[in-house]
């Protein structure tokens, strides 16, 4: 048995919001062109399905989900940045489905892990709307499943998309039972996001946001992984690990600011698989996001892929330094002063 799951399906590239828009089909065109000639012979295939409508309404409203399947066979703009097409409806149920398709597969022992290269991408997807080329929240929904149809008690969600995920920390910030934590450009798109947004009620301290500015490179996010999400993630004690794998951080990303190079993508792995190993027998589902430049979209996902295989990255990709390190230590130190509190295992 290959270990890594991948979910991939041609329904998928029928999803266009309009030609010139950076949410392309020819983020997935490129992605399946890299894995075909690279890697498919060691990849587990997953084949994904429909989410359902109650499955959706999990996370979103009944009227929203509604909204969204009224535009089947139409081009319709739900908002400035979003839209659909005549099978964008479809595309957005296989979307969904293909993470619920890969936590099953990942509960069933098929495989300890899966990457989900699919779209449209979820992650700022509201309750009641669209937004940021999202139209259903893929992550939010399959947390609730793991929640509800495996019985997982905690679901911990890393977002190292360049953008901040509105719509999965809206989802479950007055909870305890999902753990949200997000590495983002701040301020930028959607404008959320801030150090003391984190969470309410029972949910208090289980949203963690670690706003940057612009240059953060790939020793700067290690840092991150391994002085925050760790020690929280092994106080948390998760029983699955969803990550929103944004390649929007690529230092050469039309839409970002940031300094990730294409092997950080493979260390940023390396270290969640070590968390997801030591908390939850290695269960990490990894669905992409964002990224929009075309060559390095998909070697990130190669360097990614490559590490779930080999179940660790190269050390020459482990060697990374912080660019920004008196940028960073300022805000691990605003990041720890907010949550050390609470999670006591934060030191500087």
């Amino acid at each position: 048995m290959n270990k890594t799951g991948f979910v991939r399906h041609p329904l998928y590239l029928k999803h266009e919001i309009d030609d010139y828009h950076p949410e392309s089909p020819e983020r997935l065109v490129q992605i399946y062109a890299m894995v075909d000639q690279f890697l498919a012979d060691q990849l587990t295939p997953i084949q994904p399905r429909e989410a359902t409508h109650e499955e959706l309404q999990w996370i979103h409203e009944q009227r929203y989900v509604d909204l969204v399947a009224g535009t089947e066979g139409r081009r319709v703009r739900l908002d400035p940045d979003t839209g659909t097409s005549p099978e964008s409806y479809r595309a957005a149920l296989l979307s969904t489905g293909g993470l619920l398709a890969a936590v099953d597969a990942i509960y069933a022992g098929q495989v300890e892990h899966a990457f989900v290269a699919s779209r449209p991408p979820g992650h700022h997807a509201e309750a009641n709307r669209s937004s940021g080329f999202c139209l259903f929240n893929n992550v939010a929904v399959a947390a609730e499943y793991a929640l509800r149809k495996h019985d997982a008690r905690r679901v911990l969600i890393f977002d190292w998309d360049l953008h901040h995920g509105n719509g999965t920390q809206h989802s479950f910030e007055n909870t305890d039972q999902v753990l949200y934590l997000s590495t983002h450009q701040f301020p930028y798109f959607p404008g959320t996001g801030n150090f003391m947004e984190v969470g309410h009620g029972p949910g208090k301290h289980h949203t963690v946001n670690v706003p940057l500015s612009s240059g953060f490179g790939d020793g700067d996010f290690v840092q991150i992984v391994t002085r925050i999400l760790r020690p929280i993630a092994l106080a948390y004690k998760p029983d699955f690990i969803i990550v929103s794998t944004g390649y929007d951080t690529y230092e050469h990303d039309p839409l970002g600011a940031m300094s990730v190079t294409t092997t950080g993508y493979g260390a940023l792995t390396h270290h969640l698989l070590d968390i997801a190993r030591e908390t939850c027998n290695g269960r990490l589902l990894m669905a992409l996001e964002g990224g929009y430049h075309l060559q390095g979209l998909a070697a990130g996902v190669k360097c990614t892929l490559q590490t779930l295989l080999a179940g660790k990255a190269p050390p020459e990709w482990l060697a990374g330094k912080p660019l920004r390190e008196d940028a960073l230590e300022t805000v691990l130190s605003r990041v720890i002063e907010i949550h050390q509190p609470y999670w006591k295992d934060l030191v500087l």
